[in-house]
């Protein structure tokens, strides 16, 4: 089956998007992202220096079997995104870019008119442009209107692992999507990707429940897993939900038949 992600004119066999915080190690990080089959990986851009030739986590990354999507965390105003974004793009990082603008330090809730101040600003500029946002469907559509590549709504808050919170608002956000959705943020076990993915989501992105986990390698592969049979489910179609019972078997006619 021909079923690829496209984001940005670039074609992704994975719908599986891992995040690289949090790993007790940049060895162990490389292991869980091999294991995920993952094809893009978010980079802080806080956490890479840019003036130097090496450092230590994209140079852990396999740059040709996986895009580095370098994200601005940590920037709380729309000018501070900008600025992240264009100096890695001067750095030699991909010309791609995660818009997080979250000034709120306790819930890291993103704020919503930085995020599309700053989206505005980038894809005037020739970025590939994927906005983290609050699952908020008015939004959404502002995004695409200024030419977003995707955008990505929160399931839950970062790092909580409280699965899809947020699913009404992203069900929505999907019904009227014109481009990839990609829900981020929140997702604590592999069923909870899958849960996002039968419902029509293009892809998960995943950081804390993989990198945290005891063995980050083996829940990244997992994840997979997830992903993979929750879109194989959404393209199957699933059977209706039904307000009564309905008997799975013929009541009858078959053993009539049987016993003539």
């Amino acid at each position: 089956m021909n079923d690829q992600l496209l984001i940005g004119g670039r074609a992704f066999e994975s719908r599986l998007i891992v995040g690289t915080g949090k790993f007790a190690s940049a060895e162990i990080m490389a292991e869980a992202l091999e294991a995920s089959g993952a094809e893009m990986a978010t980079v802080a851009l806080r956490r890479v220096d840019l003036s130097a030739p090496h450092n230590p986590i994209t140079d852990f990354i396999d740059r040709t079997k996986v895009l580095i999507l370098p994200n601005t965390s940590g920037a709380a105003t729309a000018d501070e995104a900008v600025r992240l974004a264009r100096l890695a793009r001067t750095a030699g990082l991909p010309a791609w870019i995660k818009v997080e603008v979250i000034p709120d330090p306790r819930y890291l809730m993103p704020d919503p008119i930085e995020t599309l101040r700053a989206c505005e600003m980038l894809v005037a500029d020739g970025f590939v442009v994927l906005p983290y946002i609050h699952a908020d469907p008015v939004l959404a559509k502002r995004l695409e209107e200024v030419g977003v590549a995707a955008v990505m709504p929160l399931a839950a808050p970062i790092g909580s692992g409280r699965g899809l919170r947020m699913r009404d608002a992203i069900q929505i956000i999907i019904e009227q999507a014109t481009v990839p959705i990609v829900v981020d943020a929140g997702l604590g076990v592999p069923s909870h990707a899958a849960a996002a993915m039968e419902m029509g989501a293009d892809a998960v992105l995943v950081n804390t429940a993989i990198a945290t986990a005891g063995d980050p390698p083996a829940m990244a592969r997992a994840f997979a897993l997830g992903v993979s049979a929750g879109r194989m489910a959404y393209l199957a179609g699933r059977a209706p939900e039904r307000a009564h019972a309905r008997a799975s078997s013929p009541l009858s006619g078959l053993l009539a038949s049987t016993a003539r």
